[in-house]
């Protein structure tokens, strides 16, 4: 079994350094390096810090009851990384992408994502000019903490009503892009105001651009992750996720 989680790790890893390898644009959906005024960059971060200290330690807990784990939680990673870096061209002259959180928060909750997000977003500000680090805090809260908090929200109450495995995992990880894209535009929305008509006008503004492309994004989302995760399941690696 392990052996087979570390084919799957090893895999994503190698389309990881490819994705990392290759020419990308400056400016994509994370916010990106040094756009947030300074009080905002410092609030988020300050927002953040806690969300990813309840992470590690529920990370050591994992690791110490079951370190198998590790292999799992190493595919998780390389999962986020690989779909956060399919950067789509969006309508704004950024761009628009997957955020790939739904895997792991099915398998392990929403607070280790916390982590994995924070690795997955440090590595691509300085490998992929994607995003930034002094807005990893801001990037951090709408991608690895209120986007996969929401999205296993779906998925528990799915798995309370008896739904469909499948269609579960796919609200999931539909719901949970949405929620982030949702999230980053109330950030720009807040911190960079309509002049005349205000903050709700502008974060309605964001709301409606990134639309237009994330909304066919989190649907091919969705799939992609019923895919992964049956695949999983078919092949014995974990067993179905219930509550």
């Amino acid at each position: 079994m392990q052996q087979k989680l570390t084919k799957f790790s090893l895999s994503g890893a190698a389309i990881a350094l490819l994705l990392a390898l290759a020419p990308q644009e400056a400016f994509a959906m994370h916010v990106m390096e040094g756009f947030l005024p300074p009080m905002w960059a410092v609030a988020w971060w300050l927002a953040f810090l806690p969300f990813l200290a309840a992470g590690i330690m529920r990370l050591r807990q994992i690791v110490q009851e079951d370190s198998n784990q590790k292999v799992l939680l190493a595919l998780c990673g390389a999962f986020i990384f690989v779909l956060s870096a399919l950067k789509i061209p969006s309508v704004t002259g950024s761009c628009s992408h997957p955020t790939g959180v739904a895997l792991a928060v099915i398998l392990f909750g929403p607070s280790v994502v916390a982590v994995l997000g924070a690795i997955v977003l440090l590595f691509q500000a300085l490998l992929l000019a994607h995003g930034g680090v002094t807005t990893l805090g801001a990037n951090g809260m709408s991608m690895a903490v209120i986007g996969p908090l929401v999205g296993y929200l779906v998925w528990r109450f799915s798995c309370k009503m008896g739904v469909r495995k499948d269609i579960g995992v796919f609200f999931c990880a539909f719901i949970a892009d949405i929620v982030t894209y949702a999230v980053t535009s109330i950030q720009l929305g807040v911190a960079f105001p309509d002049p005349q008509l205000g903050m709700g006008a502008a974060i309605i503004k964001f709301m409606g651009i990134f639309c237009i492309t994330q909304l066919p994004i989190a649907v091919a989302e969705g799939l992609l992750t019923v895919l992964i995760y049956d695949q999983l399941v078919k092949r014995q690696l974990i067993q179905a996720r219930s509550f």
